[in-house]
């Protein structure tokens, strides 16, 4: 979630605004959005344009509302952004923690499949220090949810460090771990490239209930039964875990500041990932914020 850089724990936003467009991943539709720098202590802000009245989202924890195979966010309107997770986690990837982002539909666009299209949009822009310190939040207790044989946890740590480990019952996923510090920038080298993925059996299920309906081989991994149908294949040998590592990421700055603390997960998604943000800040006494 965060580097722990003693000379820089300044809160940050773009130095420019950005304007990007893409495919919904699972709407199929076209989308304009538009990232814009922001004041100290906004946070994360999505903004629908298509929509004149009550058309803030903030980007919280609180706010989720749905997470069938992306985190979605929701107003008191019922207005709603999904499969924001990418962006999220490009945005922490990159200590972003005031933003305001401007779009035109219901779905962030899917790019490539990974969140290296914002990183890269961002770093071509440059980023910008203010004058008043991050927030961060120290985890002081163990915090678990479990779910059948998925499972994830949060261990009081002194810095962010994220272990995922995924079982698909696919010969080329199968199982597969990795664990990882989030030091010297090593989010864009290790993580931000991982590309969202499928299994071909499923394709024609998926879109028969309106879902990956802009899913392609130019913004998704294809398992087939005996190859990736991806003709360059994957990008890291272990692409598949690192995306698991990468929604998480996304998923858990929806705390609304850096989490410090040591980060499991286990065949788990972004349910989880939400039930166990709920489940720290049920209790005051299992967390604080340090400046």
């Amino acid at each position: 979630m965060i580097d722990i850089n003693p000379n820089n724990q300044n809160q940050q936003t773009i130095k420019e605004s950005i304007s990007i467009s893409g495919i919904g991943l699972h709407s199929g539709k076209q989308v304009m959005m538009k990232l814009v720098p922001a004041k100290v202590d906004q946070g994360v802000k999505f903004i629908r344009s298509d929509k004149e009245n009550n058309n803030i989202i903030d980007a919280i924890w609180s706010n989720v509302s749905e997470t069938i195979l992306s985190t979605t966010i929701s107003n008191s309107s019922k207005l709603k952004i999904s499969t924001i997770e990418h962006l999220m986690s490009a945005l922490s990837g990159l200590h972003i923690d005031n933003l305001t982002i401007f779009i035109n539909a219901a779905e962030v666009p899917i790019m490539d499949g990974s969140s290296k299209p914002f990183v890269d949009l961002i770093e071509r822009v440059g980023i910008k220090v203010q004058n008043k310190k991050r927030k961060l939040l120290n985890v002081k207790k163990i915090i678990e949810v479990k779910n059948n044989k998925s499972s994830v946890k949060i261990i009081p740590n002194n810095q962010f460090s994220i272990d995922f480990e995924i079982d698909f019952p696919s010969q080329l996923v199968s199982k597969q771990s990795c664990q990882l510090q989030l030091i010297n920038g090593n989010y864009k080298t290790d993580i931000a490239a991982a590309r969202t993925f499928g299994f071909e059996k499923d394709v024609e299920n998926l879109r028969s209930n309106g879902l990956a309906l802009g899913g392609s081989l130019d913004n998704a991994v294809v398992v087939g039964e005996n190859r990736i149908l991806n003709k360059d294949g994957l990008r890291y040998t272990d692409e598949f875990v690192r995306h698991k590592i990468l929604d998480s990421i996304g998923d858990l700055y929806l705390a609304g500041s850096p989490i410090i603390g040591y980060f499991y997960g286990n065949k788990s998604g972004h349910h989880l990932n939400n039930e166990l943000l709920r489940k720290l800040f049920s209790d005051n006494s299992n967390y604080e914020y340090i400046i």
